[in-house]
Parts: C-alpha cells; structure tokens; sequence
C-alpha cells in the first residue's frame, strides 16, 4: 500500500486527500495519511480524519512512499513542485473515481483529477495540473505544467493551456485556441482567439484587461519555508 502525504492542509488539500480516500475504497493501492502544512495552529488537528502532522520542513521525519500538492495557487504549487523534485520525492496521481479519462490520454505526475472531470482521447496534461470539479478537457488538448483548469471550465479540442496559466470558473475555450502561460481567464468568459502569455483576459467574447505581476517572492508560499 502506498502511503501519501499531502501537502498544505487548507481547502484544496481537503478535497485532494477525499479524492485519495475514494480512490482507495474503490480499490487504488494508495492512502492519504496525513497533510504537511507551516501553519502551526493547524499541528494536531484533523481534516476528515487525518492529522495535520507538521510543517514541509520535516517531511523526512515521517514514513510515506509518495506525496501529492494540495495548493491552488500555480505559483506557489510550482515552486513547491520544483523544490520537493530536486529532493528526489515521488509524486502520486489523485483521479477521483467519476473522472472519466481516455485511455490514451497522458497525465503528469502530481496531478489532481476532481469528480466529474473529463479528459478525453490523446489528451496531453502536464505534471502537478489541477483538472477541477467537473470540467472538460476535449480531445488532442495540451495542458501545460503547473496549470488549473478551474469547476466546470469547457475547452474544446486541441486547445493548448500554457504553464501555469489558470482557465477561471465555468470559463469556456474554443477550439484551437491557445492560452498563454501564467495568464488568467476569468470565470465564464468565452475565449475565440488567441490570449498572449501573462494576460488577463475575461467577458464574452474574452478580452485582455491586465497583466499578471511575475515577482515570485510577492507570491511565496507559508509552506515553502525551510525546506532542504
């Protein structure tokens, strides 16, 4: 049985650690045992039943076979991707057991797959993507590391999501369209061309209306600190 730790312990994490749980009572040889988290109110409590053990810092002072990144926010996922990679971890899929995925479709290590989701035939996601709530992931699309492809979000085929770059709640994509990496479509906005990398694009039809700030250091993570 492979044990799991899940990193970070809010929201996200929460729903990442359900989709393990289901994930093992329909069989998966795997099971969450517990989350990692800097906040140090959080030490001892619980989230549906497994325990907040301590901060990423001490990751190595617990016995688990993979772990998997429970933050929604790209940047700092990434950074914590990159970091606990060069660490040598090993990262585990979570695919909720609704998620209906085509058999030749290629998910990334450290992936999150939410209920309902659907990726569909020759598919191409990258590594520690989040694929959320009941979205829609057509045919031949390319999803780049690190991305979100946010609830109910509907891109249509061979659509191409940059990395990082986050497709905003019930947001939908047109066919072969391409979104740039770290840019942002707001939720329910209607892409029919082109967004350019590190844009802001929302309304329907989609239309630019910022620029994603890059300064890294604005955005680090509480559960980045101190890790080896």
């Amino acid at each position: 049985m492979k044990r799991v730790l899940i990193i970070g312990a809010g929201g996200h994490a929460q729903v990442v650690a359900d989709i393990l749980l289901r994930m093992h009572e329909t069989g998966a040889d795997m099971i969450p045992i517990g989350f990692l988290d800097d906040n140090p109110h959080l030490l001892g409590e619980e989230r549906l039943g497994l325990p907040v053990l301590g901060p990423l810092a001490a990751i190595d002072a617990f016995e688990y076979d993979a772990v998997i990144i429970g933050i929604g926010d790209n940047r700092t996922r990434r950074m914590i991707y990159e970091r606990l990679t060069m660490c040598g971890k090993s990262f585990v899929v979570a695919r909720h057991p609704s998620a209906i995925v085509a058999p030749d479709a290629m998910i990334g290590a450290g992936t999150v797959i939410a209920a309902r989701a659907i990726v569909n035939a020759g598919a191409q996601i990258g590594v520690n993507v989040i694929l959320n709530s009941g979205c829609i992931v057509e045919h031949h699309n390319y999803i780049g590391a690190h991305a979100h492809i946010a609830p109910g979000a509907t891109l249509g085929g061979t659509v191409t999501v940059g990395e990082g770059a986050l497709a905003g709640i019930g947001a939908t994509v047109l066919p072969q369209c391409t979104i740039g990496a770290w840019s942002v479509v707001g939720g329910g906005a209607v892409v029919t061309s082109d967004v350019a990398d590190g844009l802001v694009v929302s309304g329907i039809p989609a239309r630019p209306h910022g620029i994603m700030r890059r300064h890294v250091r604005q955005l680090a993570p509480r559960v980045y600190r101190g890790l080896g």
